[in-house]
């Protein structure tokens, strides 16, 4: 058996608890140490894969940001029309829900002052720019273009929305999805 998937593994370990707590305790509040100590590992483990909060954060978000570039990519790829629109949004969609994108989200939201101004939240602010290009393009009418925004960030919110309802993560889907779409008709 290699060591990549079993270091793969801890580092995901690592990544999953620090949002986990920087989402509960926040950023600035969470140290190292708590973060090693809900591991159960010691800090120097943790520095073997992490030598500073910022390089989680950095790791985290350069995982959310590749998978949203990928998909920007394919989409810049297709033709401009309504299908292609849907497909991003069902692909963007289901990222969220097989991937902590939601988590990632939701830390951003809940640390917004620790985070602004970061790298990494600039590049997500600029990533999120082309989505909305690509869901109306530049220059369309002002309504349109806001009813793209309202489209794509109607599946960020169904996790923050829907957060208490009794509903699978695979009806929320369905359901930001088909709020979306209705914004995407026009």
């Amino acid at each position: 058996m290699s060591e990549q998937p079993e270091g793969r593994d801890t580092r995901t370990r690592i990544q999953a608890v620090a949002l986990e707590l920087f989402t509960e305790k926040g950023y600035d509040t969470t140290s190292l140490r708590e973060i090693a100590e809900r591991l159960g590992v010691t800090k120097a483990a943790l520095y073997y894969h992490f030598k500073s909060k910022d390089e989680i954060v950095e790791s985290l978000t350069g995982d959310q940001i590749q998978r949203v570039e990928a998909m920007i990519e394919w989409a810049q790829g297709q033709p401009a029309t309504t299908a292609t629109r849907k497909e991003f949004l069902r692909r963007y969609a289901e990222s969220m829900l097989s991937s902590n994108h939601h988590k990632v989200m939701r830390f951003f939201e809940r640390n917004q002052a620790a985070m602004k101004d970061r790298p990494s939240g600039k590049q997500f602010k600029d990533r999120m720019q082309a989505v909305i290009d690509i869901l109306a393009e530049p220059g369309a009418a002002p309504a349109r273009r806001l009813r793209a925004a309202l489209a794509f960030f109607t599946l960020h919110a169904s996790w923050f929305v829907l957060d208490s309802e009794s509903i699978s993560d695979e009806e929320r889907m369905r359901t930001a999805l088909d709020v979306a779409y209705d914004l995407i008709d026009g």
